[in-house]
């Protein structure tokens, strides 16, 4: 591994460790990186900002784009102390950037007590079969919201 990707990956860690000496959350760190800068980066908040979606993946991911000024992270790379939980992963992918390096894995997290293999198993099934009900209202002018953004000339895509 060479040296950069170690610091980054360190820090990463380290961000981490300190967030469980300071009880702001869970046992994880992140850190966004373009061309060798750090320019975002945080550690779980869940439990401190009583935020389910306080993950350290989302809040660095936040802070990287606030910084960039863009709502993609084009030629970033994140660095993790663990590997992504799914919803962690739909943010990295709306993100896009050019890489994700992760020290644990989920099964290390499962082992901590963090077992997101339930949520893997939710999302094969079909939406009808979930343990949280999920349920389509197929209501009058629904897709009227799509329709307008199809019309629109003045829409920014992601």
């Amino acid at each position: 591994m060479e040296r950069e990707k170690r610091r980054f990956m360190d820090l990463a860690i380290r961000i981490a460790q300190e967030n469980v000496a300071a009880s702001k959350g869970g046992p994880f760190g992140a850190v966004v990186v373009k061309e060798g800068e750090v320019i975002g980066s945080a550690g779980n908040e869940v439990t401190s900002l009583n935020d389910p979606t306080a993950h350290a993946e989302i809040l660095a991911i936040r802070r990287a784009c606030q910084r960039l000024g863009s709502f993609q992270l084009t030629d970033c790379e994140i660095y993790t102390s663990c590997e992504p939980c799914p919803m962690c992963i739909g943010a990295i992918y709306w993100a896009r950037p050019k890489a994700v390096y992760y020290a644990c894995t989920r099964e290390d997290a499962a082992r901590a007590g963090f077992d997101d293999q339930f949520i893997y198993e939710q999302l094969d099934l079909p939406a009808e079969q979930r343990r949280i009900p999920m349920v389509r209202l197929a209501v009058e002018d629904g897709d009227a919201p799509f329709q307008a953004w199809m019309r629109s000339t003045d829409k920014i895509r992601y």
